[in-house]
């Protein structure tokens, strides 16, 4: 089983969906079921339907899943599990308060050594009445594991101290929870944040400690820097998937994006499925990956020309073709949806021809051409060429006043795509377009 285990804390981070995307395509490469695990011990940091949100974003994206659980739900086994471990003696009460280990953490500092806990200290407070954390009795052994992107990774003994797998109020910390349910649930592989790569060891600790043999496959995904080139935090507004989404950049786009970042891929543009065929974490650079914006823009762009005109409209909030045909033709000046919405919304919007266009006012010859418009837009000829005859006539404008006031009228702007283009697919509806403020 492959798993995604998410902490319902705020917005989803693109490398959090990045890991998601890893470990869906390991499950279904390997025919393994994909479990979605949400980390929810930390009550203080949990808010209020991040779950949720979490849970819709990867339906949104396609990595639906086989099993969903609640981390908190494991409570009773992970108590059970940590009583185990200080039965068999692997396992020990700590006493010591936070002022006590804060007074060695300063002394450590201050003779330039690193902090290390010391197993004598986990009684010095036993009288203090307070109650005490479990600790996992350190290793003499070094911790070696193989990581699928990073090679080798070796941590010694010295590395590790005792560490907190039960806090005082008998909730269990990240590193114990997360082994006992790798542990619980079987997972065989694990594709994760660089970030995690020194939680790795303690968690396999927890495990030999328990006697779990089974050797788990771990991937640590580079860091994701941001445009600047420093690390990539939740104050980078990219950083989040709801603000790309909300951006109109498409759930598919951002999955190819993502999935091509620091990675050969055989296509430039692919679908979640097509990467299915071919995806390998040994191809994956160990480098940090630098997040493009623009580059983003161009697939979306490329996904977006994938679709169909009916399914552009829908994703208009449209269900008639047309719109999709629009969107196809002003594809050629957008890469986002909320880029084709902001070309698109003025040609059904009344036009304010008072506006000034490039410096020059065309009020007078739009309006002129508004009520020729008008009279034809009930029996518009089919040619563009002919429409144009007809609209010249009936105005009398010409030239550049004549083209001027006509791309208002029908589009709002003074610039964008052909006229002729366009026409075919508005003909139907000039009655409508052709509207401005006041009429």
């Amino acid at each position: 089983m492959l798993r995604f285990a998410p902490s319902p804390t705020g917005d989803m981070h693109i490398g959090n969906l990045r890991a998601a995307i890893f470990n869906y395509i390991l499950a279904k490469q390997r025919g393994e079921r994909f479990l979605i695990r949400i980390e929810d011990t930390d009550v203080a940091r949990n808010i209020a339907g991040s779950d949720k949100e979490i849970l819709q974003i990867l339906t949104l994206f396609g990595l639906l899943w086989d099993d969903l659980v609640y981390q908190s739900g494991n409570f009773p086994y992970h108590n059970q599990l940590a009583q185990k471990l200080i039965d068999n003696g692997k396992a020990f009460y700590c006493y010591c308060s936070k002022d006590f280990l804060e007074s060695k953490k300063q002394e450590a500092i201050a003779a330039k050594q690193a902090f290390r806990y010391d197993d004598s200290w986990a009684e010095i407070e036993k009288d203090s009445g307070k109650s005490p954390v479990i600790r996992l009795r350190k290793s003499l052994e070094p911790i070696t594991y193989h990581d699928s992107i990073k090679g080798e990774l070796h941590f010694a003994p010295n590395e590790l101290d005792s560490f907190v797998i039960m806090r005082e109020d008998g909730v269990p910390t990240y590193n114990f929870a997360c082994a006992c349910d790798d542990m619980l649930y079987d997972i065989s592989a694990i594709v994760r944040g660089e970030d995690h790569t020194s939680n790795t060891p303690k968690q396999i600790l927890v495990h030999r400690a328990l006697g779990y043999e089974k050797q788990i496959e771990y991937a640590h995904l580079p860091i994701i820097l941001g445009e600047s080139g420093k690390k990539m935090s939740k104050r980078d507004s990219a950083s989040s998937v709801a603000w790309l989404l909300e951006q109109g950049f498409l759930p598919s786009a951002i999955c190819n994006y993502l999935i091509s970042m620091g990675n050969h891929t055989p296509y430039e543009i692919f679908s979640l499925e097509e990467a299915i065929a071919w995806f390998s974490l040994e191809k994956i650079a160990k480098a940090p990956v630098r997040f493009d914006l623009a580059r983003l823009r161009f697939v979306n762009h490329a996904h977006l020309s994938r679709l169909s005109d009916s399914d552009l409209a829908l994703l208009l909030e449209s269900s008639d073709e047309s719109m999709g045909k629009l969107a196809r033709i002003y594809l050629e000046e957008a890469s986002t949806l909320n880029e084709l919405r902001d070309k698109i919304s003025p040609i059904f919007s009344p036009k304010d021809i008072s506006t000034l266009y490039e410096g020059q006012d065309f009020s007078q010859e739009c309006a002129a051409l508004e009520e020729a418009l008008r009279t034809i837009a009930v029996n518009a000829p089919l040619e563009y060429e002919s429409f144009k005859d007809q609209a010249m006539q009936a105005s009398g404008l010409k030239g550049k006043g004549f083209f001027k006031a006509l791309r208002i009228l029908l589009t709002g702007a003074s610039h964008g795509p052909d006229l002729s283009k366009l026409y075919a697919i508005l003909r139907p509806h000039l009655r409508e377009v052709v509207v401005c403020v006041g009429s």
